[in-house]
């Protein structure tokens, strides 16, 4: 297990400019083995239906009271809103409809591994392997965790630790965001 540090690099009202920039961040390295990670807490019955058109076999669960709910239960998801995703390993084509199917009250984190973040020579930054390549949009919260939510969306890139803000920077300027100092520690 490794930890990354999350460096926010934009939030926007704008679900469709987050999208943009998480796409035009993605094309700067090399996703031949990437794929996507989905984190989530889903309380509408409409968000659940819609993700579950796009994941029909979600991993999901659900405590009420002491007793606990879940997919591998067999229980009903829809039966026990809120539910709980960690849904990982998927095709990166299943990112955009996943997000697309979450409905306002609905939070989740996509989180992209990456193969690394590539070598950048003109700025003085050597390529950092896939143990802390991410990228994590965050979907109706500012935060990895979905601890904070919002009507925002924010994208967050991930780096080797507070001695990689550069590289932040760097990527920051990509897409027209800018790193206000604000960073999560991510436990992977």
């Amino acid at each position: 297990m490794s930890n990354s540090t999350a460096a926010a690099v934009l939030t926007t009202p704008d679900l469709d400019e987050a999208l943009r920039v998480v796409r035009t961040l993605l094309g700067v390295t090399d996703l031949t083995r990437a794929e996507v990670d989905f984190e989530a807490r889903i309380r509408s019955r409409e968000g659940l239906a819609e993700v579950l058109r796009v994941l029909p076999g979600l991993h999901w669960w659900a405590r009420e009271g002491t007793e606990a709910r879940s997919a591998e239960n067999g229980d009903d998801p829809s039966e026990c809103l809120p539910v709980s995703v960690h849904d990982w390993c998927h095709p990166l084509e299943l990112a955009e409809p996943f997000i697309r199917a979450l409905r306002p009250q609905d939070a989740a984190a996509v989180r992209w591994d990456l193969d690394e973040w590539p070598e950048v020579p003109e700025a003085g930054l050597e390529s950092i392997s896939q143990k802390y390549a991410y990228l994590t949009l965050s979907v109706h919260s500012r935060d990895l965790y979905q601890y904070e939510p919002s009507a925002d969306h924010t994208v967050h890139v991930h780096v080797r630790g507070e001695h990689d803000l550069d590289r932040v920077h760097w990527l920051a300027e990509r897409v027209g965001g800018r790193f206000d100092g604000r960073t999560e520690l991510a436990p992977l």
